[in-house]
């Protein structure tokens, strides 16, 4: 299964940027964002390509909520050794 997650646009050259989750930094194609991006911006990334613009304050939700999920699984895979 594939996940299309919010990433923060940290650095921009041409068509590419480079974006961060949490303190990890990729690049993403921005060639089939519909909208210019700046810095600063949040964008949903799937597979490399940025789809399109999110605000802000909802992309800072969804990331908590997957950093929640994440800490539950990790939980659930310790209690079941």
């Amino acid at each position: 299964m594939c996940l299309a997650i919010p990433a923060e646009v940290v650095q921009i050259e041409d068509e590419m940027a480079v974006v961060r989750v949490g303190s990890a930094l990729r690049k993403a194609s921005l060639m089939l964002l519909p909208e210019p991006a700046a810095l600063g911006d949040y964008l949903i990334i799937h597979a490399g390509f940025a789809l399109h613009k999110v605000d802000p304050e909802e992309a800072r939700e969804s990331l908590r909520l997957l950093r929640e999920l994440a800490s539950m699984n990790e939980a659930d895979d310790t209690s079941g050794q």
